[in-house]
């Protein structure tokens, strides 16, 4: 929050620039796996532990190919799943197959499968090479010495390892003993590979690093990724589709731009990302487009939506914080804009996000601007107007 807080109402020492438009939308994700087929089919899949059900009723399909993250809050039920995937667990009903056979009484050894933990469970006393070599060595496979060599180097090149492989494991940082974790389920070219919170003990710069890194190899190696998190900017950042969980249950499945931009309960508007809840009332509803009258604003047009009831019907809408236009004065750029003051602020770096007061709103509105498209900043106390337009707007049940 700022710290060179003026008296309510003093003017601004620097004019605001003319308006503070909100970010483009996003340009279209890129679609490499949407024809692809199941790789892994669960249906019905439900698991629990005496009295209490922690997976209900779930059914998915990971595609062959993709970056598939799990996230939502602890004790959802994310973690559980993808242990069932692995077979450390068996689901109580339901079914889960791979590659179209079903899992039931299959061993975790034996399935096409393998996992990356939290911890990495890197073995201290082995180098990285032995490390990675570790279940080419096991009972059931039948490797030479030298395929077994040609292979791990192969994989210390894939993971950015190249001339490491003699080097201890305490001589490793966070990030190598990561690509040592990856290279070692890797190399056994399983068909799905299971992550559970793989970045979490890594610090956030390199932790950033890692969500680039893991993605480019997910895309070089070519098979399915599941990854269990509750970072939502992590699973956004890496994954081409993101399937979001609450008590058990999957909320919503869709590509990140989807959850983020037209997330279907408010439960999931909220999880993911910041969003303003605004109160609205319909006055008029066709087969394509809706008047909708937003509380403090006035009325807007926005498309229609299965959330939005008919005439004279309330509803609940969902903007995201970068969506509002702020200016000094009424912004031409928008549908509506209210009168508002400034609460307090907040710094991040290459944004900031403004806490506006509004008339018949409890709670303040937040307001994000990228630093880039302002001249000077509003303060705490300053008058100003906040608007949007309709199609920022997603309707919510």
């Amino acid at each position: 929050m700022s710290s060179n807080q003026r008296p309510a109402g003093q003017a601004p020492a620097t004019a605001p620039a003319p308006a503070m438009a909100p970010a483009a939308d996003p340009a279209p994700e890129p679609g490499p796996v949407a024809g692809a087929a199941a790789l892994v089919r669960m249906q019905g899949v439900t698991k629990s532990f005496g009295s209490f059900t922690a997976v209900e009723s779930v059914d998915l399909d990971l595609r062959a190919g993709e970056f598939f993250s799990l996230l939502g809050p602890s004790g959802c039920g994310k973690s559980t799943l993808l242990r069932m995937i692995a077979g450390f667990e068996e689901p109580t009903r339901g079914t889960i197959a791979i590659d179209g056979r079903p899992m039931a009484e299959v061993a975790p050894n034996r399935r096409p499968t393998n996992m990356v933990f939290q911890s990495y469970a890197i073995f201290p006393h082995l180098n990285v090479a032995d490390n990675i070599a570790f279940g080419l060595r096991s009972p059931g496979q039948s490797l030479s010495r030298t395929e077994i060599a040609a292979r791990v180097d192969e994989m210390l090149a894939t993971v950015g390892l190249g001339g490491l492989g003699q080097r201890g494991a305490n001589e490793l940082s966070g990030g190598q003993r990561q690509r040592v974790a990856l290279a070692r389920a890797l190399i056994l070219r399983p068909k799905v590979l299971l992550l559970d919170e793989p970045l979490s003990a890594l610090d956030k710069k390199l932790r950033e690093q890692m969500q680039i890194e893991l993605r480019r190899l997910q895309r070089q190696v070519g098979i399915t990724f599941l990854m269990v998190t509750h970072d939502q900017y992590e699973a956004m950042t890496i994954s081409d589709r993101c399937g979001v969980m609450f008590g058990g249950r999957l909320a919503q499945v869709a590509s990140p731009k989807e959850l983020y931009q037209r997330p279907v309960t408010r439960q999931v508007a909220e999880f993911i990302g910041g969003i303003n809840f605004l109160s609205g009332r319909v006055s008029a509803r066709d087969a394509e487009s809706a008047s909708v009258e937003v509380k403090g604003f006035g009325t807007v047009t926005m498309p229609t939506e299965p959330a939005i009831p008919a005439a004279g019907g309330q509803i609940t809408l969902g903007l995201r914080p970068e969506r509002f236009y702020l200016a000094p004065e009424r912004p031409a750029e928008t549908e509506v804009a209210a009168a508002a003051t400034v609460e307090d602020f907040a710094f991040y770096g290459e944004t900031i996000h403004y806490y506006l007061r509004l008339d018949g709103y409890d709670a303040p509105v937040i307001a994000a601007v990228t630093n880039f498209q302002r001249a000077a900043h509003f303060a705490p106390g300053d008058r100003l107007f906040a608007g949007f337009r309709g199609r920022a707007l997603v309707a919510l049940p």
